[in-house]
């Protein structure tokens, strides 16, 4: 079973796809999401990643801490 993780502190240019090559070095990702703003489109600075492994989350989690 996956595991979903809250991604915040992120640079309004981060798009899914940029996020989604962020993360895939470290496992499968199931889904990709930047939330973004519904009035301009533009990313409100965090995204939903799911990992489809709870290993592959926690190395991500580890790796990807502070970036």
């Amino acid at each position: 079973m996956g595991k979903k993780l809250y991604v915040g502190n992120m640079s309004y240019d981060v798009d899914n796809s940029t996020l989604e090559q962020m993360f895939a070095p470290h496992g499968t990702v199931e889904s990709a999401q930047v939330i973004t703003d519904r009035m301009t489109g533009r990313c409100k600075g965090f995204a939903l990643v799911e990992m489809a492994e709870n290993d592959a989350a926690q190395r991500a989690i580890t790796e990807l801490n502070g970036k």
